[in-house]
């Protein structure tokens, strides 16, 4: 049991020395793309639960559109973020 806490304590270290730490400027970049993510997202679910309430099916359709629009903003913001964080990442290792 000893040796197996060993082993897994030594590969967590290994993972750990492994990994590069990120910038301020990477962090609030990521920070900033997830907080757009979740108010994208949040708006989302509140167009879908407008979509659900809405006794018109043209405007439950026109709702139900926007809803995914506001999720796939909220991918696209996520993404641009991870993109930018990276390039920061890439260029403070030249």
């Amino acid at each position: 049991m000893k040796k197996f806490v060993l082993i897994l304590g030594a590969a967590g270290l290994m993972t750990l020395g492994a990994c590069e730490k990120k910038t301020p400027a990477e962090n609030a970049t990521l920070a900033a793309g997830e907080n757009a993510e979740a108010a994208l997202d949040n708006a989302g679910e509140n167009m879908e639960a407008m979509a659900d309430n809405a006794t018109n099916a043209t405007v439950a359709d026109a709702a139900e559109n926007a809803a995914d629009n506001l999720h796939d903003a909220a991918d696209a913001a996520k993404d641009a973020a991870e993109n930018k964080a990276d390039a920061i990442h890439d260029a403070a290792k030249k």
